[in-house]
């Protein structure tokens, strides 16, 4: 069962990403992001996509250019995550057929960042937000749109956004941190993954 989880491995290194890369696969989250401020994050992707890319959506996040995205796509990267709405990104993500979810703000960056053709729209930081910012600005999206809540969304309010309309999020620090072990982001996966499925019953 694939959750509409995405695995924020900010600081991943590449000897841990085959390792870290199964066991949240094995957890029920198919969906990982290494974002591009990483130590060596284009080897973390590629080893990511090598290992796990038939069972997991590998990506970066922190893409802010389109030679970023180029870069992404050469390591086999299928997923394309950024902080902002830059049209650029997102139309060059698009053109190579992969997944773009910029971080937009304001109905005047979500409805861009569509016109641009991105895939859904990553609410950051949703802890400025809140669930009462993504409820006010689903009145005026179009049907359909998929709104991930990242920063400020996790197991302790899940059910709070998705009440609030959220179809997805992006989790980072409460799955993984440098310098956790192997056991402990398989442990933080089960229970964010246990919590997400108690939100949704």
């Amino acid at each position: 069962m694939s959750r509409p989880i995405i695995a924020i491995l900010r600081g991943l290194t590449p000897d841990e990403a085959g390792p870290v890369g199964h066991a949240l696969v094995q957890a029920g989250i198919d969906r990982i992001e290494v974002p591009l401020n990483s130590p060596d994050p284009l080897e973390s992707i590629r080893i990511l996509a090598s290992d796990i890319g038939d069972r997991a959506l590998v990506g970066a996040g922190t893409v802010l250019t389109p030679d970023q995205v180029d870069a992404v796509t050469d390591a086999g990267g299928k997923l394309i995550v950024s902080p902002n709405c830059d049209v650029s990104v997102i139309q060059r993500a698009i053109a190579l057929e992969l997944q773009s979810w910029p971080g937009v703000f304001t109905p005047t960056e979500a409805f861009t960042a569509l016109q641009a053709g991105a895939t859904g729209l990553k609410l950051f930081p949703g802890s400025m937000a809140g669930p009462s910012g993504l409820a006010a600005m689903r009145a005026i999206l179009p049907p359909g749109t998929q709104v991930y809540a990242v920063g400020g969304a996790g197991p302790e309010n899940f059910d709070q956004w998705i009440k609030a309309s959220a179809d997805g999020f992006g989790i980072g620090s409460a799955l993984y941190k440098p310098g956790m072990s192997v056991a402990e982001v398989s442990d933080h996966a089960r229970q964010i993954v246990a919590a997400y499925d108690e939100s949704t019953k």
